[in-house]
C-alpha cells in the first residue's frame, strides 16, 4: 500500500513539476525544511528524558520502517555494491555525527545547533579539496572564510557565554562533511542502496550501545520518538523530490529557511529565542554557504 501510494504521489508531482519545475522544487525544500525543524524540536524535547545513543536508536528504526516497505521493491538488488566498507565508514560516521547533534540538542538552543550545523557546507567544500582535488577558488575560500567567522560568532570561544557543547554540534558537523565526501566516492551505486546501508549501518551503531542507556518511554515519548523517524525520513524522501524538480543551485539558498523554522519553534515551545549576535552569524552562515553552492554551479557549467 504504501509503495503504491509513493508511486502514485511521485507520478503527480512530476507532472505538477513539469510544468512548474522551479516553483515545484521551492516548494519541496521549504516543506523538508519545516519537517527537519520538527524533528530538531522532538529530539531536544524527548532528550530531557532520555539519552541521546536511545533517542538515536529510535530515529534510525522508525526511519528504516518508514521506507522499508519502498525498498523492498527491489529486492536483494539494493545490496548489490563493489564498495561495501565505504557504506559502512559512511553510515558509521553519519550515525555518530547524528549523535553528536542529538547531544547538542538536548542542552543546546534548536536555532543554535541548526546555525552551526549548516556550516557543515563550508567545511565540506574545504576537505574537498585535498579528498576529491576539487579546486576552490578565491572567491569561493573568502565566501568560507566570511561562514567561518559567522561560525565563531555563533560558538563564541573564549567568552562568558560559550557553551561546550557547542564543540560537540561542531564535532557533528565536520563528521557529516566527511560523510558527505563519502557518498561522492559511491555516488555511482543506486540512490537507494546508500540509504539502505545508512539506515542499516546507522541502526546497528545505535543498537551496540542503546541498552546501556534504555529508559522505557512513556506514552507521550513513545508518539514524538515514531515522529522522529517519520517526520526525519519524510524531511529526506521530500528533498530527494526537491532535486528531481529543480536544479541544486536553484534550491540551495533555500535550504537555509530551516533556520527561520528552527528559531520559530524554539521560541514558541521552548522559549529560546537567539540575540543580536546569534542572528548576525546565522546571516553569515546562510549568505556564504549559499554562495559557495552558488559559485560551484557556475563554476560547473563554466
Amino acid at each position: 500500500l504504501i509503495s503504491r501510494f509513493n508511486q502514485a504521489f511521485t507520478d503527480r508531482l512530476d507532472r505538477f513539476g513539469a510544468d512548474y519545475p522551479t516553483a515545484t522544487g521551492i516548494a519541496l525544500v521549504v516543506a523538508a525544511s519545516a519537517f527537519f525543524a520538527c524533528m530538531h524540536a522532538s529530539v531536544r524535547y524527548v532528550s530531557a528524558d532520555m539519552h541521546p545513543w536511545e533517542v538515536g536508536f529510535f530515529r534510525n528504526l522508525f526511519g528504516f520502517l518508514v521506507f522499508a516497505p519502498v525498498m523492498m521493491r527491489s529486492g536483494i538488488a539494493l545490496l548489490r555494491t563493489d564498495r561495501l566498507m565505504l557504506h559502512v565508514v559512511r553510515g558509521s560516521l553519519n550515525g555518530v555525527s547524528m549523535l553528536c547533534w542529538f547531544y547538542a540538542l538536548a542542552v543546546m538552543p534548536l536555532a543554535d545547533v541548526v546555525s552551526i550545523a549548516f556550516a557543515g557546507p563550508l567545511f565540506l567544500t574545504a576537505l574537498a579539496v585535498p579528498f576529491l582535488g576539487e579546486k576552490v577558488g578565491m572567491r569561493r575560500w573568502t565566501a568560507i572564510g566570511i561562514g567561518f567567522l559567522g561560525l565563531l560568532i555563533i560558538v563564541r570561544p573564549g567568552i562568558g557565554v560559550f557553551n561546550p557543547a557547542a564543540l560537540i554540534a561542531l564535532a557533528g558537523a565536520v563528521l557529516w562533511s566527511v560523510y558527505q565526501i563519502l557518498v561522492r566516492k559511491v555516488s555511482d551505486d543506486d540512490a537507494a542502496t546508500s540509504l539502505l546501508y545508512m539506515a542499516v549501518i546507522g541502526a546497528v551503531v545505535m543498537t551496540a550501545l542503546a541498552p546501556f542507556f534504555w529508559k522505557p518511554p512513556d506514552t507521550t515519548g513513545w508518539l514524538l520518538l515514531l515522529s522522529l523517524g517519520v517526520v526525519g525520513s519524510l524531511g529526506h524522501y521530500i528533498l530527494i523530490l526537491a532535486f528531481r524538480a529543480a536544479p541544486a543551485s536553484t534550491l540551495q539558498p533555500f535550504h537555509y529557511i530551516v533556520l527561520l523554522w528552527a528559531t520559530a519553534i524554539g521560541y514558541w515551545v521552548f522559549g529560546d529565542l537567539p540575540d543580536a549576535w546569534m542572528f548576525a552569524g546565522m546571516v553569515l552562515i546562510a549568505a556564504s554557504g549559499g554562495f559557495v553552492a552558488w559559485r560551484h554551479q557556475q563554476e560547473k557549467q563554466g
